[in-house]
């Protein structure tokens, strides 16, 4: 499965900043995710794929306080908890948009949003997620699979000059796979098989074939180690 971002418009997203007793609270809003229609990347999602992945990430993530965005463009479906500016508060579908709402937090990459919605810095949003891409031969481009799976419905992002071309190198850059229930890069999950499904040997054997495993690792990082 492919990561497959997703960038919307500065014009769909608006800030919002509310006077309280103890001082402002920053939210944004806005058209989060868009369904039936090619996008400027060119894919379509079909409106019944992502009305049950929202209809997941609301019960899982929104509903538990989980829904955390990064500010930035990941280069994997896991949420880096270093990252977060933002906790989603809302999603919910309208036609075939799904509009949302989330609030900045006051983690250091939240106090850098902060400051962009002080300084009326325009940015957009960009949802994240894993699936396959299906031809469309009547569109001349991509339909999102079944199997799509949304880790965040938005990570803030500025607006690229070249977005299509930027989000579509960041879609092929890695493979993803399911593992019982895990999501691991396809490099580890080769890696770990290699080793699961090795016979059973003596404690030598079974050391040289780590080594050798964890060699192949290593050049796959581009790391030039040799382990005695």
């Amino acid at each position: 499965m492919k990561l497959i971002a997703e960038f919307v418009s500065p014009r769909d997203v608006k800030p919002i900043v509310e006077s309280t007793d103890h001082g402002k609270t920053y939210h944004i809003e806005g058209v989060f995710l868009q369904s039936e229609i090619k996008n400027r990347n060119g894919r379509i999602y079909p409106q019944a794929v992502l009305e049950r992945e929202v209809a997941r990430y609301n019960e899982e993530y929104v509903s538990q306080n989980r829904a955390l965005g990064e500010l930035g463009h990941p280069d994997s479906p896991h949420i880096n908890l270093d990252r977060v500016s933002h906790m989603i508060t809302n999603l919910t579908m309208d036609g075939t948009n799904f509009i949302g709402r989330a609030k900045i937090m006051d983690t250091p990459y939240g106090k850098i949003v902060k400051s962009f919605i002080d300084e009326d810095v325009k940015f957009g949003v960009s949802s994240r997620g894993v699936g396959s891409l299906l031809d469309d031969n009547d569109e001349s481009g991509s339909v999102v699979g079944e199997d799509f799976y949304l880790s965040t419905a938005a990570d803030i992002v500025a607006d690229p000059s070249a977005p299509d071309a930027f989000v579509s190198g960041l879609r092929e850059s890695k493979e993803w796979i399911w593992t019982n229930g895990v999501l691991s890069h396809e490099q580890m999950y080769a890696l770990d098989r290699q080793i699961s499904m090795a016979p059973v040997k003596s404690g030598s054997d079974s050391r040289k074939l780590t080594t050798k495993v964890f060699e192949s690792f290593l050049r796959e990082l581009k790391i030039g180690t040799r382990i005695t």
